[in-house]
């Protein structure tokens, strides 16, 4: 445990933090001080080399949690644990899935169109790609909320 939850809190500070960061500082600059030819390829790389970070993430997670579980001081396990430790599973693994369609479709379509030089298509790709970030933004607040605070008023 004196491990697997420093780890698990770090996996999720990384993907939300980068969510955050994007969403609500990158964004707003590129639009202000790029033109759309300029942006799409830099959204391109930005999302690259962070979603390797959140693949990363949804290792730790999934590992550190499914090792916390069992080890919350005999508390019987998954049957042990408060709602608010299966409300945070089940929103995570929702999360999950949605960045892995984020990643597998408008991403994989946003890399091609920029490569094309397609910026309609990289364009459609990425207000896809900001619409889901968004969702998992404010899922991921939830969580952490739900997280943090749930055993004191979930019960």
């Amino acid at each position: 445990m004196m491990i697997a939850l420093p780890l698990h809190l770090l996996a999720a500070v990384i993907w939300l933090g980068g969510m955050f960061f994007a969403y609500t500082a990158l964004r707003p600059a590129a639009v202000e001080l790029l033109t759309q030819e300029q942006r799409l390829p830099l959204w391109a790389g930005v999302l690259k080399t962070f979603f390797n970070w959140v693949w990363l993430s949804i290792i730790t997670l999934l590992v550190t949690g499914g090792w916390m579980i069992p080890l919350l001081g005999g508390m019987g396990g998954v049957d042990g644990v408060g709602i608010h430790v299966h409300i945070m599973l089940l929103i995570g693994i929702f999360m999950m899935l949605i960045f892995m369609h984020v990643f597998f479709n408008p991403f994989k379509k946003l890399k091609w169109a920029v490569a094309e030089h397609d910026w309609i298509a990289a364009g459609t790709a990425l207000t896809q790609i900001r619409k889901l970030v968004l969702l998992n933004l404010i899922l991921g607040i939830i969580t952490i909320l739900i997280a943090s605070s749930g055993r004191y008023w979930l019960s």
